[in-house]
């Protein structure tokens, strides 16, 4: 039984998605957690980024972006699905920003899940310490990292730090038992679309234990307009979209280098 200490844990989200066939397993309910360490130039949801409550102005309307809700709250609104999780294997499904950096509140969510017989995948950079990661593992049935980088001077570059810690903490979550971990790759022109960067990607994906597949992830636009709505501008500018064929050719190289199942999206 969870503690009430746990169930009045107090975190910051600015959406709650339900209905959702992406981020793990069948259906799920992904809850968006505020703020993030990194500041990648392609974020689709910069309005995610800061910690701090934003006005985002949406077709000419102030929208506020981050409420404070406890877990019970965030519960009532998983649990209205558990009949589409069972049939379909999804569950809960914790996003952001990135959930490690509200770790306890992420923590008790998941705890939360597992308490009512709910499946749990988290999305995450696994941006931190390895005590904060490791101590929500037991509760995450899936984890899906973003490996966005090898050379760690270009990670910091297009997204603020280097990938040292990302790439210490994957091959220790991919050795810790009863966790299904996915790679995950966000494929940016300018950034990583090259056959050599994935390749290098993909190589060390494969040198993962327990990893099952690598998902590329085409570079969109779709959050460009959130950036004027934040006053914001745009900082991949007008880079061009990678076409089909493009990404049909990175996967075809992420399956050679790694030996394993390569999918495009998410």
């Amino acid at each position: 039984m969870l503690s009430e200490e746990c169930l009045n844990k107090t975190g910051r989200i600015f959406d709650i998605q339900r209905y959702s066939i992406h981020d793990g397993a069948g259906i799920r309910t992904i809850v968006f957690l505020k703020g993030c360490f990194f500041r990648c130039r392609w974020c689709c949801n910069p309005e995610s980024q800061s910690h701090e409550i934003e006005t985002l102005m949406v077709a000419g309307k102030p929208k506020i972006m981050g409420q404070d809700v406890t877990v019970r709250e965030v519960m009532e609104t998983v649990e209205k699905d558990r009949d589409y999780y069972r049939r379909s294997g999804g569950g809960l499904t914790l996003s952001g920003g990135e959930m490690l950096f509200q770790p306890d509140f992420a923590r008790c969510l998941l705890m939360a899940a597992k308490d009512a017989g709910i499946t749990t995948a988290v999305e995450s950079t696994g941006f931190a310490k390895w005590e904060t990661v490791e101590s929500l593992l037991p509760y995450i049935d899936q984890f899906l990292m973003d490996i966005k980088h090898i050379n760690s001077g270009k990670h910091k570059e297009f997204i603020g730090a280097g990938n040292e810690l990302v790439l210490e903490n994957a091959r220790k979550i991919a050795d810790y038992p009863g966790v299904e971990l996915s790679v995950r790759v966000p494929t940016i022109p300018t950034f990583n679309a090259t056959p050599e960067e994935i390749r290098d990607i993909a190589e060390f994906a494969g040198s993962l234990s327990h990893v099952k597949r690598i998902h590329l992830l085409p570079y969109h636009r779709l959050g460009s307009d959130k950036y004027t709505g934040l006053n914001r501008a745009y900082p991949m500018g007008d880079t061009e979209l990678p076409d089909g064929e493009q990404m049909r050719m990175l996967r075809k190289v992420a399956e050679e280098a790694s030996g394993l199942e390569c999918v495009l999206g998410g």
